[in-house]
């Protein structure tokens, strides 16, 4: 138990907004629809697998197909057809990897579109005001990402930016179905950490994230800095983690005390036909897998694994068959929402450090070599 009495283990059957419009089971893993749609799979797809809610893009929506049209034709999951929540973070993540293309000021971020080159300015308002236009059920506050490495001035710069744009972002009225969160800076600095938690926590928030973290940092380093601070995010209110990250830091993350999660990492590695499995992970393009006729993971009930063999599952993706990124694709989402079920079930029968040991022992964090 956490000093606070709260299990260190991330709480299942969390409610995640402090409203009757939804309610998530936590710890929960968010698949990323980037521009609207999750790629290469469909919303009844990301539905029969078991997805609760999902993430979309606001610098992208923004851009392309624009925030008032969304709005104009129903708000994003009417536009995209999802019955489920969604969260859509702030922008401010891609508007501050355009290394070179923007400009930061107290004011917002000045920006150059990768689609054609227009010149945009972010600011905390405007977030907020495309964010109530798209309709999404959770709302993040825009934030300053430092990039990993930076000097110990521009983290902290970061981090009290975060807090003055966060406040700005408050005064913006939203819809009376959307809940903010708001989020965590400080770069690895476990006392900048707890500045803007001490800082940030005593606003209206709904919930709140740590963010800045996967950027190319160590991964243990990150682990050692979430294990410091999330039990000192508010224990009453739900605690995410953003774009983290490999099926090894969920577990880690969610022993800390973590409740959401999102990352590209199942799609994009799909893609690329990097699969996770029970026992390990799969590079499905290597030439051992030509004659395997056995299923990519035995102990898996979803669609690719029960009606399609490892050799067949390279034979489309050396072909290069658009078949291949949605069976992959399928294959890794569920993989990922069943490992949040399984740590579900682990935390509600009081035997999380049991199941992770169980999982480590089978998943080895490299790939199988038979």
């Amino acid at each position: 138990m956490s000093a606070g009495g709260r299990p260190v283990v991330g709480s299942a059957s969390r409610t995640v907004a402090e409203s009757d419009y939804f309610e998530i089971e936590t710890p929960t893993f968010m698949p990323v629809g980037t521009v609207g749609s999750v790629k290469a799979v469909s919303t009844a797809e990301l539905r029969a697998m078991g997805a609760q809610i999902i993430l979309g893009n606001t610098y992208h929506l923004y851009l392309r197909p624009g925030h008032e049209r969304v709005e104009r034709l129903g708000e994003l999951q009417k536009f995209m057809h999802w019955d489920g929540p969604m969260l859509t973070d702030s922008g401010g993540f891609q508007v501050f990897s355009l290394s070179g293309l923007n400009k930061i000021t107290d004011n917002g971020v000045t920006f150059q579109s990768h689609i054609d080159g227009s010149r945009h300015l972010f600011t905390p308002e405007l977030s907020m005001e495309i964010q109530r236009a798209l309709g999404s059920n959770i709302v993040m506050a825009f934030d300053q990402c430092p990039p990993f490495p930076a000097t110990p001035e521009f983290v902290k710069q970061a981090m009290k930016r975060t807090v003055d744009w966060a406040k700005r972002g408050l005064e913006v009225p939203l819809k009376p179905h959307q809940a903010r969160f708001g989020i965590f800076q400080g770069g690895l600095d476990v006392e900048l950490r707890k500045q803007s938690i001490a800082d940030l926590s005593v606003l209206p928030f709904d919930g709140f994230a740590l963010g800045g973290f996967a950027i190319g940092e160590p991964m243990e380093m990150m682990h050692q800095v979430v294990r410091h601070v999330a039990p000192l995010m508010p224990r009453e209110k739900p605690r995410y983690l953003m774009g983290v990250g490999r099926p090894e830091d969920l577990v880690e993350s969610v022993r800390s005390g973590i409740d959401m999660f999102d990352c590209v990492m199942p799609t994009r590695n799909a893609r690329n036909g990097q699969l996770f499995t029970s026992v390990g992970r799969v590079n499905i393009k290597n030439a051992k897998y030509m004659d395997d006729d056995s299923p990519l993971d035995p102990n898996c009930s979803c669609e690719t694994c029960r009606d399609y063999s490892k050799a067949y599952l390279r034979h489309l993706f050396v072909a290069g068959e658009m078949l291949s990124a949605r069976l992959n694709t399928i294959h890794n989402l569920h993989f990922y929402l069943d490992l949040m079920r399984q740590m579900r079930k682990a935390i509600l029968a009081d035997s999380f450090e049991e199941w992770a040991k169980d999982f480590y022992s089978q998943f080895q964090g490299k790939e199988l070599t038979s």
